[in-house]
């Protein structure tokens, strides 16, 4: 953001230039991603199953952070960091409570060669 400058609401083209920024655009899309994805997870899965590999990324990112890019981090936000993983541990403990549904066609369908090697067995 050092290379577009201060960036205020109220001129239009500061917010259009902060965001055609090449690092602030692959952002967005990335973010953009994840959203998504994370939408199809929780739609295929319980929140017990989702929660914990995304809320992986907060210790990811701040390991990144620490060793691939030497920033300094505080004590109070390694405490965060803990405090969430431990609130996921804790969420991941939990009892699934997504049950397994089955369309009646698709159960046929993988049921039958079973079905019809049982009946011919017993002929």
């Amino acid at each position: 953001m050092k290379q577009v400058g201060r960036v205020s609401p109220n001129h239009l083209q500061s917010v259009v230039a902060a965001v055609l920024n090449p690092w602030v655009a692959v952002g967005i899309l990335l973010l953009l991603a994840f959203v998504i994805f994370n939408m199809t997870a929780l739609s295929w899965a319980d929140l017990t199953y989702v929660l914990p590999a995304t809320s992986f990324g907060y210790v990811l990112v701040a390991l990144i952070a620490r060793f691939a890019l030497h920033e300094h981090i505080t004590p109070l936000r390694w405490i965060g960091i803990a405090l969430i993983a431990g609130g996921v541990g804790f969420v991941a403990g939990g009892p699934a409570l997504t049950v397994p549904t089955c369309d009646a066609q698709l159960a046929d369908r993988v049921n039958a060669p079973t079905v019809a090697a049982a009946s011919g067995a017993k002929s």
